[in-house]
């Protein structure tokens, strides 16, 4: 049996006050309709409960999407096998969350490798957001993997200190100027004969680029970076996701 795990609910407050706002009109809607006789307040009454309803069902859907229990494994594989992970001794996850990309990796990581989460574990923007959930659904996968509570743009570790360092779905997250810091500690953890894999959704900070793509290859390579490979993994019906792996650049590369 596939294990089952438990990857939170994103941005669930202000989406749970969304669904108890739109049922809440319902149920006004439904009364006011019950305790008149104008058919045109009826009509409006009726029209507006249907549409809360119909925007709490929309609203619910977002919340659950991606399913907190479910995992996109096409994209980690896709990362992972473009990374030298099979000898890498220490892997970094900046940004893991409750553990999604964890568990995602998890396959391609060795069993004897030490892998760090690092995340500032906020369970304001996701529900039961904590190291020890990340632990757990990384154990379910198989990793045995060490949760660092810390601020992906001053990590706490050592200079040139892991061969391979990943960013899934974290940098869009965050402003333009955090992200850029992001990835500039990411060349400073990062081994010189290291990797880094980034992970993103067609998206960039506060908007800031009509086109993503360009976007973030442009910022790994300020941040010191050489690109090794960039793949469009495409979606059903949606737009790609965007998977960079790049390699420290030195000062023999000009």
């Amino acid at each position: 049996m596939a294990p089952r795990y438990d990857f939170g609910v994103y941005h669930w407050r202000r989406r749970f006050r969304s669904i108890a706002a739109a049922l809440l009109a319902a149920v006004l809607g439904v009364a006011v309709r019950r305790r008149t006789d104008d058919p045109r307040v009826r009509l409006a009454a009726g029209g507006a409960a249907i549409g809360a309803v119909v925007h709490a069902v929309r609203v619910l859907r977002r919340l659950l999407s991606p399913p907190p229990w479910a995992l996109e494994r096409a994209k980690y594989d896709a990362l992972a096998n473009r990374l030298p992970l099979a000898d890498a001794d220490r892997v970094l996850d900046v940004g893991c969350g409750t553990g999604r990309s964890l568990v995602g990796l998890a396959p391609h990581v060795p069993p004897d490798a030490d892998a760090i989460g690092l995340d500032v574990f906020d369970d304001r923007v996701v529900l039961g957001n904590g190291p020890a959930l990340a632990r757990r659904n990384a154990d379910r996968a198989g990793l045995a993997a060490t949760p660092i509570v810390g601020d992906a743009a001053a990590l706490p570790l050592a200079d040139d200190s892991i061969p391979v360092v990943t960013a899934c779905r974290v940098l869009h997250d965050l402003e333009a100027a955090a992200a850029d810091r992001t990835l500039r500690e990411t060349r400073r953890v990062c081994r010189p004969d290291g990797a880094l894999g980034v992970l993103e959704l067609p998206l960039t900070p506060d908007g800031v680029a009509r086109d993503p793509e360009s976007y973030w290859a442009d910022r790994v390579t300020a941040a010191g970076f050489r690109i090794e490979s960039f793949d469009r993994l495409e979606r059903d019906g949606r737009e790609p996701y965007i998977a960079i792996v790049a390699t420290p650049r030195t000062e023999t590369d000009g």
